[in-house]
């Protein structure tokens, strides 16, 4: 059993030599770390095929380039990023200045998921080592070959002391959280999270989390259907649905449900052929116990595509479900699978009403040409971030801040605000020593409370 407390202080001990504090040396391992992503990404890629059957082409768009694309985008802004940053002082504070400084927290603990194993434990490493930081990772023991993938890319990338990787995911996570962090990035459910902020609490330690929930889709009758149903069974069948930011229900204006549903009906097949289950395509579930949890759901509503399964490979087909109520099974929790219900309505106030009651979800996606309703969904719904007439593609910008609000998270990353996020904002008040205001310092007067009121006005 590895010695946590020891690895721990290992990384402070090196933390407080300073030399995490240059961004020469941060650039240099984010170098390093690209450079054996590019070494490795055959073997990347060969480890999410066994873990969860991805493609190679999905394991790169989802998982490999948006970290490569991420991790240039660190390398080429951390200088700026890094430097200190003046601001406005008081006037009467003249000839006073007041600065920024980005700080480093010291060591930080990231635990993520199996679902996208290599993207998420690896982008918020980037923001981590380009703030200055030292850091221990775990990854979900569902996905194990990416677990040893990462394990070997870590290893040779980094010294342990900065960067260390540690096999076991939750089975390890627990015993890490109980010593002495800098800071936590949790990516995973709601429940957990919930676990890894209590234990937090107990030392004051700051936390994001990266969580879930139910993201709907909202589909307005001035849209261009097919084009809509296209982009949906995309972000609906990535990766079998096992995405926390997968349009996890679809709510229908009425007059265009039918229309939208044989398009649906005609890109599953376009996209994955007559029997999914063939298709290079077509991911499969992470292991039994998800693959039992998700199947269940198939008992509600009235299933009008796929729906056909198979325990021994992992298989649920893309389905789609209609006659759904809120108060079905499968509309308590985020689905996390391949299964598509829907909903329909007759005008969005009912929608953006029924939302509001509902909690915050990870992401929306709104499908519309009408202004009007555009701007209702995005300024009335509370969610992390979404599309207008797309879906998941936020969550590949380094420009975008990625991230949840109130149940589905705390905190946000992705390009600068990773790098924020795992820094502290110093800020230091220089005084001049060429003028000092009396009137601050006691006795007290009349003429010293008028000139404050003065100046504070």
């Amino acid at each position: 059993m590895q010695d946590f407390k020891e690895i721990i202080k290992d990384q402070k001990e090196f933390f407080y030599t300073g030399k995490t504090k240059d961004v020469s040396f941060r650039i240099d391992m984010l170098k390093r770390l690209k450079d054996s992503i590019e070494r490795h990404e055959k073997e990347i890629s060969e480890a999410l095929y066994k873990d969860l059957k991805k493609s190679t082409f999905e394991s790169f768009e989802t998982e490999i380039g948006v970290i490569l694309k991420e991790i240039n985008h660190a390398i080429d802004s951390v200088k700026k990023w890094s430097k200190p940053k003046k601001v406005k002082t008081l006037y009467f504070h003249f000839p006073a200045k007041s600065m920024i400084y980005k700080e480093p927290y010291g060591v930080v603990f990231i635990i993520s998921p199996w679902n996208y194993p290599f993207q998420l434990t690896v982008s918020p490493l980037i923001g981590a080592i380009a703030s200055g930081n030292c850091s221990i990772l775990t990854v979900s023991q569902k996905a194990t070959n990416t677990s040893a993938i990462l394990d070997k890319i870590i290893s040779e990338s980094f010294s342990e002391d900065f960067v260390k990787f540690i096999p076991g995911g939750s089975s390890v996570a627990k015993d890490i959280l109980e010593e002495d962090l800098d800071y936590i990035f949790f990516t995973g459910s709601v429940s957990v999270g919930k676990k890894i902020m209590k234990s937090a609490s107990s030392k004051l330690t700051p936390v994001t989390l990266e969580l879930g929930g139910k993201s709907p889709s909202i589909v307005d009758k001035d849209t261009d259907i097919s084009l809509t149903a296209k982009r949906m069974i995309w972000g609906k069948f990535i990766n079998a649905g096992q995405t926390c930011i997968a349009p996890d229900y679809a709510l229908v204006h009425k007059d265009i449900k039918n229309k939208l549903v044989d398009e649906m009906k005609k890109y599953i097949v376009g996209f994955y052929g007559e029997n999914p289950m063939e298709s290079e395509a077509y991911p499969r579930i992470v292991n039994e116990d998800h693959f039992d949890k998700v199947s269940k759901l198939l008992l509600d509503g009235k299933i009008i595509h796929g729906g056909r399964t198979d325990r021994e490979e992992l298989y649920i087909e893309p389905t789609l479900i209609d006659n759904v109520s809120w108060d079905d099974k499968i509309m308590e929790d985020e689905i996390f699978g391949p299964i598509l219900p829907i909903i329909e309505y007759e005008n969005i106030f009912e929608v953006v009403d029924k939302l509001q009651s509902l909690p915050k979800p990870l992401a929306l996606y709104l499908f519309t040409d009408n202004e009007k309703i555009e701007k209702k969904v995005i300024e009335d719904i509370s969610y992390g971030g979404g599309c207008v007439n797309d879906t998941i593609l936020h969550l590949s910008s380094p420009y975008l801040p990625f991230g949840g609000v109130g149940n589905s998270g705390i905190g946000s990353y992705h390009g600068k605000k990773s790098f924020d996020t795992f820094t502290h904002e110093k800020s230091v008040f220089k005084n001049s020593k060429k003028f000092d205001l009396k009137f601050r310092y006691p006795p007290f007067s009349k003429t010293g409370l008028k000139l404050l009121k003065k100046v504070l006005k």
